[in-house]
């Protein structure tokens, strides 16, 4: 398919692994870019941890690597090396996820890479910060999820440490990735200039976290320990109704006044009244509402908040979100022909009138693209390695 979105024109090398890196990059391909996926000849371990149409194709791999172009390099040889100097020669944006130390042994550190393409966006994805004496710890979401306080605020909110349920420090810092390149970008178009970007998944996950725990912690001296109270009160949860859970949120002065004049609880009263007062006793609040809901359906209440302007929803399953009107409705989903059928993708959240984003493809087979790219950089082609068989279908 051919690419348009307002990355169009852009090369991206990515040697970048997991998910992390890899949802930076799809993101990337999804807006025009580009992107040649340089992988080792054993391939991204993504590839084999989940269920799978062919070998080396799970789910989560084909979701964050499709539209790329894949190429196998054994960075070990020289010959290789030479064919990813090649490759930079022709980049915008040299992106990996190796510690420092490996991938400055390999040769392709920032002094290195841009000696090739002075005006290059360098993107380093690190679980650590390099600057800080963790640099060299080894970091998956769970991990980081922990240490940067997430798994504690679960606690307070539930009774027991736990992680949420989806690889949210991943997402968030490739999410911090990709804003972070393309600012970078946006310098260079400006001045001609290249630079190099750091990403730490703590660091990422550090800040998103204290975006409200922060709190009163920042000021000095503290006025508050570092946790924001209505995120983590007990009885924030979905609220039991006759037949099942509802998601509801009377917050404004504005909402909790017309539940109160259409529901009449006799717990409601003047020390409610205002934002100010519920917050300072929120638990509780949510403890009376929620004994309160159990007296309907959760139809007639979505009905009644949703007249009212109350934000409510039901509660979903990710498999759900297949058949959702409103997601069907924008288009959301988009629907790739491929030699496994057709591929129903999520796909680009974000619209432009001029240069809208688009899914471009399915993800490449493990040095799919190998012969293409060489002839692209007048080298012969040569045998594309056999995907490694996964020992098992679930990690």
């Amino acid at each position: 398919m051919a690419k348009k979105g307002p990355l169009a024109g852009l090369l991206i090398i990515d040697l970048t692994a997991m998910v992390m890196g890899p949802y930076c990059t799809q993101i990337m391909a999804d807006m025009g870019a580009d992107v040649i996926k340089v992988e080792p000849p054993a391939g991204d371990n993504t590839r084999f941890i989940s269920v799978a149409p062919g070998p080396g194709l799970s789910g989560v791999f084909v979701n964050v690597n499709r539209g790329k172009r894949s190429i196998t390099l054994d960075l070990r040889l020289e010959d290789d090396k030479n064919t990813l100097r090649k490759l930079i020669a022709k980049a915008d944006v040299f992106i990996h996820s190796q510690r420092a130390k490996a991938i400055g042994k390999l040769g392709f550190s920032y002094a290195d890479v841009s000696a090739i393409t002075p005006n290059i966006i360098y993107t380093n994805c690190y679980g650590y910060s390099r600057r800080g004496p963790d640099r060299d710890l080894t970091a998956y979401d769970d991990v980081i999820q922990a240490d940067c306080g997430f798994v504690a605020v679960q606690q307070m909110l539930t009774g027991e440490p736990n992680y949420v349920g989806t690889i949210v420090a991943d997402k968030v810092a490739g999410l911090t990735a990709l804003y972070a390149t393309t600012m970078a970008l946006f310098h260079r178009q400006r001045t001609g200039v290249g630079q190099e970007v750091e990403i730490g998944m703590f660091e990422t996950m550090a800040s998103f976290m204290l975006v409200e725990h922060a709190n009163g912690a920042m000021f000095t001296p503290p006025l508050s320990e570092a946790y924001y109270p209505r995120a983590v009160a007990p009885n924030r949860k979905p609220y039991p109704t006759k037949d099942g859970h509802i998601a509801v949120l009377v917050y404004n002065d504005k909402q909790w006044n017309a539940f109160v004049d259409a529901v009449k609880p006799d717990w409601a009263g003047p020390h409610f009244a205002t934002l100010a007062q519920r917050a300072k006793q929120i638990d509780t609040v949510y403890h009376l509402v929620g004994n309160t809901l159990k007296e309907r359906t959760t139809q007639e209440w979505l009905d009644l908040f949703r007249s009212l302007d109350i934000p409510s929803a039901p509660i979903r399953t990710p498999g759900e979100l297949f058949d959702n009107e409103h997601l069907n409705a924008v288009g959301f989903f988009e629907t790739i022909e491929t030699e496994y059928g057709p591929v129903r993708f999520p796909g680009v959240p974000s619209w432009m009138s001029v240069t809208p984003g688009q899914v471009t493809g399915f993800a490449p087979k493990l040095g799919e693209h190998t012969d293409e790219i060489l002839a692209e950089l007048g080298l012969p082609p040569r045998l594309i390695p056999e995907v490694a068989p996964a020992e098992a279908n679930f990690l």
